[in-house]
């Protein structure tokens, strides 16, 4: 049995995200690894960080919340359902939950708290230690479907029907991440999904982003790049040893910097091409083969 890469160890941009003034948001859970830093606020389903994470504006989570020890919050912390807050954490706002509250020892709230449930002052950590932990071996051994099950009961979702949408992809920030309006760095791949529209220069060892995007800054990668179908990059495209493809209809607003080049049919670079190897230009699909 094949085994997977740990859900922590990329970052993931699910389909229709965006970076706006104050806030990251997605329809889906947002998942950011410890010691990283966000400095956006984040808006999703349930949110939850590891030790150290820092967020430079609000949370705010439509159902759980779940911020581990020693968490640093700017802002407001706003959650939908029950929130589980670790030791040593800091919120530089206030805190209204509208279930229950779960808090750990010398929790520092600028300005106070608000729970519409129970709420238990206590260490809360074996819990998100469990999600985390179990989660990932669960992935490990390829039982996707009982990690879906087991994220559905630690959020209590409701039964789900066969008619019923599924639950969106989740954003995931590694470990040791810095995500600013200035640039998004991390030492691990990165990949984009579609319709996002995202501020900053991207930084990591390979970068895949989706179709119909906007990316207003750069994107630099040691490994390789591609680059969907419409999607509009506003600056330079490097990689310092691997191949980039651009697909159909997209556009490189810079320079474009690679070992192996290939542009799809209608895809347009503004700027200089630098190539240590091949280029090719597709006039058609076929040109695949």
């Amino acid at each position: 049995m094949a085994f997977r890469r740990d859900p922590l160890d990329e970052l993931v941009v699910p389909d229709g995200t965006e970076a706006k003034e104050v806030a990251l948001e997605t329809d889906g859970d947002v998942l950011v690894g410890a010691r990283s830093t966000v400095e956006f606020g984040v808006r999703g389903r349930n949110v939850l960080a590891g030790e150290s994470v820092e967020f430079g504006g609000d949370i705010e989570a439509e159902a759980d919340c779940r911020l581990d020890m020693w968490c640093d919050v700017a802002d407001n912390v706003l959650v939908g359902q029950d929130a589980y807050i670790g030791e040593r954490v800091h919120i530089g706002g206030e805190m209204k939950v509208a279930g229950d509250l779960d808090i750990g020892d010398d929790v520092e709230i600028d300005e106070g708290f608000e729970a519409n449930g129970w709420i238990v002052i206590r260490n809360p950590m074996p819990t998100i230690v469990f999600l985390f932990v179990y989660l990932k071996q669960l992935l490990l051994i390829g039982e996707e479907d009982a990690a879906q099950r087991l994220v559905s009961q630690l959020v209590d979702d409701e039964d789900e029907d066969e008619d019923a949408e599924p639950t969106p992809d989740p954003l995931i920030v590694p470990r040791n991440a810095t995500v600013s309006d200035d640039a998004w760095r991390v030492s691990t791949p990165a990949t984009i999904g579609d319709g996002c529209r995202l501020h900053g220069n991207i930084r990591a060892e390979s970068i895949d982003v989706g179709e119909d995007c906007n990316v207003f800054g750069s994107l630099r990668a040691r490994e390789d790049v591609s680059v969907g179908e419409g999607t509009r990059i506003h600056g330079d495209l490097t990689t310092r040893s691997g191949d980039v493809v651009v697909e159909p209809g997209a556009r490189i607003l810079g320079d474009v910097s690679c070992h192996d080049l290939e542009l799809g049919p209608g895809a347009e670079v503004d700027g200089s091409i630098r190539a240590d190897g091949e280029i090719t230009m597709r006039t058609t699909e076929r040109d695949l083969e």
